[in-house]
């Protein structure tokens, strides 16, 4: 199935109730979550991953507990979207900064706070690369960076959509 037939292919699935959403994502989150944690982590598992989604914790987890936060994040933000989701919400520099404190909590150490200014929901000061094409951004530069970005042509969640008009 190529690009388009894949977002024909949702678009016709009609969902618009969060219980329809969470029908069509249930593998795919659990999936999506494991994936995402191992390319920065390999203590998890794909089993500690299902537990977590599944019953909100881990037992017997003997990996760096920082995995375990990490796919506990990846976890709460799925439950934060599939709200805006289901209500179109446009992507915006607020949702993007509230994904990422929310993927990022607890993860942060103060070490991080001091040397580099980082903050959870917040843009980072230091290496970033924002956009289609991986253009380096100045950190000045990265919420006008994301704005541009914002302003192109984007796909979705399976629609075609120009900011900041709602998924529809």
């Amino acid at each position: 199935m190529d690009y388009a037939e894949v977002v024909s292919w949702w678009q016709k699935k009609n969902i618009d109730t969060r219980a329809k959403l969470e029908l069509m994502l249930d593998n795919y989150r659990i999936l999506f979550a494991y994936n995402s944690g191992k390319i920065e982590n390999d203590d998890i598992d794909y089993h500690d991953t299902r537990e977590i989604f599944t019953n909100g914790r881990v037992a017997g987890f003997t990996g760096d507990l920082r995995a375990v936060f990490e796919q506990r994040n990846q976890r709460t933000c799925y439950y934060y979207l599939l709200d805006k989701i289901i209500a179109r919400e446009p992507i915006s520099p607020e949702l993007i900064k509230d994904i990422h404190a929310i993927l990022t909590a607890g993860t942060y150490d103060e070490r991080t706070y001091i040397d580099n200014a980082e903050r959870p929901g917040a843009y980072k000061k230091h290496d970033y690369v924002v956009g289609l094409s991986d253009v380096g951004y100045a950190p000045g530069e990265v919420a006008e960076g994301i704005e541009a970005l914002l302003g192109v042509t984007l796909t979705a969640f399976g629609r075609i959509i120009k900011s900041p008009q709602p998924f529809n």
